[in-house]
């Protein structure tokens, strides 16, 4: 393995330290040396042999999907030479993992990348192979090409050769050369992984150990002189290996059992753990959108959605567009472990936040492998339900748990659930590492006194809201983009990942359910029925207003913000102002009741809280009243609009009531204050308003305020006078 330090470095240090140098010697011999005790797998006490003089390092954890492809060995070498450049610029070492993947690729394709890998490009870093899972094939060559290989205890690495029908000289000299570069494993151990046929032997020599094949035996005989041999690697069988055994052997540097513990091996901060977003195959990727209110309806139809994406076309991208404050805590936990238990080896999921994910609904997006949003979007804070103290916690333990498979910092993730939650940023004062932690956790953390404690980033009491850049900044989303094109540019998808949706309903209920149209419907709703009221019989008006209020509620019902509860309201509301026009006008009492009932009705529907309990309840509260105080304003004028002009224009006089003069006006004035109408007793007149059974009647050129004796009378009837009391004219129809 090459130093970690840059020429400079080397040159300072030989100067300056030479007894440092002398304990670097001895660190890297003890390195190498076979039968060392095997590191337990993820144990951070394992430390990668290192100068004296600490570094700061820069850190990229590398996915290399199989098969290995064009494309990918591109992004990998642009990946890298970007990274070479920052870490240039930045004085700092830099250290690639390359966590290989299972698969089978061609010899070609493999050898390209182990030879870029070996090359004197990363001659300025440090190259680690992480092998999480087996691996066979020609893969086994990238492994190779690396400085250092960490692999899991119980993974596997071998039978390079499993693919192919007869191994190729040229084959062989490949596997040489790449093992000859790095040196990580030697020459005949990596011929016996790659030819079944050949036997591999571990020899004890007087000053050293041996990995060589039978053939070589007697050639290595006349070199050094040992007695004993062991065969490691019989003719006839697979060359396959565990970590523990590499580890023995000596070409395994660490065992690891995920990337958390080789993070904690290199001392790299837990951002580097997420890999490059666009390292992998071919994407198959599909989009669902979670949006609005989430309900147990929603979670089971977006897990079935996925589950069919999954099964029958293979889908390996899932993009789950969040625009939503949450609903129900429980369902989007729920959600949440479904997306977690995705293999993420096999298939990515990434949240897209252009907007916003408050409240339960980030319980979803931490659940993604990689969350992506736009700088001014909202991650975490208060939601649309607010949670008791006791269920916060819960919550928290729970997304403690996905935190820490997605890697991400716990105590980021628990703050934006529980307000109680108090957060520090952490410095580790031996390298610079940063974390974050709840005192605590950094209590319980072995080396608490080596961590230097930073001002908390939260506000106790309060649960954790970050914006785009913040989230990004702290480790929790993977890059910030200003719009959809950039989010596909980021992954090199070239078109748009298939939308999977119910259907035109839902589109139109997403439509329906926006501030705008909502104050259009109420708007021309209320104007409608106010025509109607104006010019009553006609039936275009009620038509209108009753589908505008019914779209109203159908949509806010199916997007789950309203209930039967506050469609009742609003009739029960329309049923109090019909009393209030029709059977006791003048009273004020049903008029005030039902315009109230209008008005809560109309509030609730648009929310699924009562009373606000939180910021974002407030907020809602806000928009809910603006759009029913500026649908009210519009019609308002509307109405105004209607009495001033339409009944003077040629479609609509007919339809609409002149208003009387002012001089009209004063003369009605002075016989209603009168409130004397015996006069009018015997006299004939007609209805110039349905009487249900107030309503009015034109006798001469005197409207009249009456009310029809026991029965309704149809607009335009005669009727007659039988009674006056005061301003109680009784009529009837005349005979």
């Amino acid at each position: 393995m090459r130093s970690i330090l840059p020429q400079a470095g080397q040159q300072r240090l030989l100067a300056t330290l030479p007894t440092a140098v002398l304990c670097v010697l001895a660190a890297l011999a003890a390195t190498c040396a076979f039968g060392d005790e095997p590191e337990k797998a993820g144990q951070p006490e394992a430390k990668p042999a290192q100068a004296a003089e600490e570094q700061p390092r820069l850190g990229r954890f590398i996915r290399v999907a199989s098969p290995i492809t064009d494309k990918l060995d591109n992004r990998i070498r642009l990946l890298v030479d970007a990274t070479l450049k920052e870490a240039h610029k930045l004085n700092h070492w830099p250290v690639f993992i390359f966590e290989i993947q299972p698969g089978r690729t061609e010899i070609g394709q493999a050898l390209d990348l182990a030879r870029y890998l070996s090359s004197s490009a990363l001659d300025g870093a440090t190259t680690v192979a992480f092998i999480p899972e087996s691996i066979s094939g020609h893969d086994v060559l990238v492994a190779m090409a690396c400085d250092e290989i960490i692999m899991r205890e119980d993974a596997e690495i071998g039978e390079a050769g499993k693919y192919e029908v007869a191994i190729e000289p040229w084959v062989r000299d490949a596997y040489v050369e790449i093992a000859n570069r790095r040196k990580t494993i030697p020459a005949d151990l990596a011929l016996g992984m790659l030819d079944p046929a050949v036997e591999v032997l571990l020899v004890e020599t007087d000053t050293s150990r041996e990995l060589v094949l039978a053939s070589r035996l007697a050639e290595l005989r006349k070199q050094k002189s040992f007695e004993t041999s062991k065969v490691i690697k019989p003719a006839g069988q697979p060359g396959n290996f565990t970590g523990q055994q590499g580890r023995e052997l000596g070409f395994v540097s660490y065992l690891a059992a995920d990337r958390e513990a080789v993070a904690k091996i290199w001392k790299l901060p837990r951002e580097t753990i997420v890999d490059d977003p666009g390292l992998a195959g071919d994407w198959r990727p599909v989009r669902v959108d979670v949006k609005g209110p989430i309900d147990e309806k929603q979670v089971e139809r977006l897990q079935k959605t996925i589950e069919v994406q999954i099964r029958e076309h293979d889908a390996n991208f899932l993009c789950l567009w969040i625009d939503s404050a949450g609903g129900s805590p429980a369902d989007s936990l729920n959600l949440a472990n479904f997306l977690a238990g995705q293999d993420s080896s096999k298939r990515r999921t990434v949240a897209y936040i252009p907007r916003e994910a408050r409240g339960d609904a980030a319980f979803v997006a931490l659940a993604c492998d990689q969350i992506i949003m736009h700088a001014g979007a909202t991650l975490g804070g208060s939601g649309a339900v607010p949670l008791s103290a006791d269920d916060a916690r819960l919550a928290a333990s729970s997304l403690e748990d996905i935190a820490r498979r997605k890697f991400r910092a716990p105590a980021l993730v628990a703050a934006l659930v529980d307000p109680s939650r108090e957060v520090f940023r952490c410095v580790r004062k031996t390298d610079g590492l940063v974390n974050y932690f709840s005192k605590a956790e950094l209590v319980a953390q072995g080396d608490a006194a080596q961590w230097r404690v930073d001002k908390p980033i939260n506000t106790p009491g309060q649960p954790l809201r970050l914006d785009g850049n913040a989230a990004d900044e702290l480790g929790l989303a993977s890059g910030v983009v200003t719009d959809f094109t950039d989010f596909k540019a980021l992954y090199g998808l070239e078109d748009d990942p298939q939308l999977v949706e119910p259907g035109w309903a839902t589109t139109l209920i997403d439509a329906l359910n926006t501030p705008g149209v909502s104050w259009f419907l109420l708007f021309l709703g209320a104007a409608a029925l106010y025509a109607e009221l104006q010019a009553p019989g006609i039936g275009v008006g009620a038509l209108v207003g009753s589908l505008c209020f019914l779209l109203y509620f159908w949509s806010a019902y199916l997007g789950g913000t309203a209930g039967w509860l506050e469609a009742l309201l609003f009739l029960a509301g329309i049923v109090c102002l019909m009393l209030e026009v029709f059977v006791f006008p003048g009273t004020a009492l049903f008029g005030l009741v039902g315009g109230l009932l209008v008005v809560v009705s109309v509030v609730l529907a648009s929310q699924t809280f009562v009373f606000p309990r939180n910021e974002y309840q407030f907020e809602q509260l806000r928009t809910s009243l603006s759009v029913l105080v500026g649908a009210a304003v519009a019609a308002l004028a509307a109405a105004i609009a209607m009495n001033k002009y339409l009944p003077h224009t040629p479609m609509f006089k007919r339809m609409l009531l002149v208003p009387p003069s002012r001089e009209e006006l004063s003369h009605i004035a002075r016989r209603e204050s009168l409130a004397e109408f015996a006069h009018l007793v015997g006299q004939q007149g007609v209805a110039t308003t349905p009487l249900l059974p107030a309503g009015k009647a034109r006798f001469g050129e005197q409207i009249v305020d009456v009310i029809a004796d026991a029965q309704f009378i149809d607009r335009g009837q005669s009727v007659v006078v039988i009674q006056a009391r005061g301003n109680r004219v009784l009529v009837r129809i005349a005979t």
